[in-house]
């Protein structure tokens, strides 16, 4: 790594844990997903986003099903939607509380009477189901392109797909998943490229991982350390290539907020956000290599 890109990474990890300390850090996904702008779990009846434990409960059994949708019902409220869970399909358990009254307890002036009473409920992703239409995809311009950063993706050569409304790298074949671009969202042009970059560079981050390239440690399974790592690698990755290539000259919010999100994952780990820049930084390096090797 020269001096010059090791000062860029410096600056940028400073800058996000900076942001990260001030509780300025936002996370947002900047593509819509099925028509609906939100990174967490929605109710397709209601349209209300999930909460709490049932956050990750839902994104747990999302990737572990592989389902690329993050619109979740009750088997009555995928009927009053007309649609009809298939036979066989196994819910994911959901967490709600009903509230009632009881007499206060009179040694305790806090006591208001209001209690709550946890209770289980099963819902069913968007793709489990029959008979629902999703929302038609929205009428958006192609995304403009950046010459060095299209440099950069063409020269490393990985496999990257256009279609649905998920970005992941899926190791075991080797590609990358981006969603249809049609699904960046930001009102300004500038903004919709610069999201598009960020995301892809962030799976392209993964895919530089693989055992054949850095090898770094992909045999992760959501909620561990080990996929939390990699998350932090795949961000800052993506920080690092935005800075590098002029596309964010300052790091994004959301790239501090999704970084702060998996931290507080980690236990607050202080040193975790400099060891996954080193590593950050070594990706960031080898996909420059190949672009730099072109020019």
């Amino acid at each position: 790594m020269t001096a010059k890109s090791f000062d860029l990474y410096a600056h940028v990890t400073d800058s996000i844990v900076a942001a990260i300390e001030a509780g300025t850090a936002e996370c947002c996904l900047p593509w819509q997903r099925t028509g609906i702008g939100n990174l967490l779990p929605i109710n397709a009846a209601t349209g209300a986003a999930y909460n709490g434990i049932n956050i990750l409960s839902l994104w747990a059994t999302a990737m572990r099903q592989d389902y690329a949708r993050g619109l979740w019902a009750t088997y009555r409220q995928w009927s009053a939607l007309g649609a009809q869970v298939r036979k066989g399909a196994r819910g994911a358990c959901v967490i709600f509380y009903k509230e009632y009254e009881a007499e206060p307890d009179p040694d305790n002036d806090a006591d208001d009477g209001k209690r709550r009473l946890a209770r289980a409920s099963w819902v069913f992703n968007a793709e489990q189901v029959e008979g629902y239409e999703l929302p038609e995809m929205p009428d958006r311009p192609p995304i403009e392109r950046i010459a060095m950063a299209e440099v950069l993706i063409e020269k490393n050569g990985a496999d990257i797909r256009h279609g649905g409304d998920q970005a992941c790298y899926v190791p075991s074949a080797d590609y990358i998943q981006m969603p249809n671009e049609r699904l960046f969202a930001a009102e300004d042009e500038a903004q919709r490229t610069e999201d598009y970059y960020a995301v892809l560079f962030h799976e392209l981050t993964h895919w530089s991982g693989a055992s054949h390239r850095l090898n770094r440690d992909m045999h992760k399974r959501f909620g561990d350390r080990t996929y939390a790592m990699e998350e932090l690698v795949a961000e800052l990755g993506a920080a690092f290539l935005c800075g590098e290539l002029g596309i964010t000259p300052v790091p994004r919010p959301d790239h501090a907020g999704y970084i702060a999100g998996w931290l507080e994952a980690m236990k607050a780990d202080k040193r975790a956000i400099f060891t996954a820049a080193a590593r950050a930084g070594e990706a960031a390096s080898y996909l420059q290599r190949a672009a730099k090797s072109a020019r």
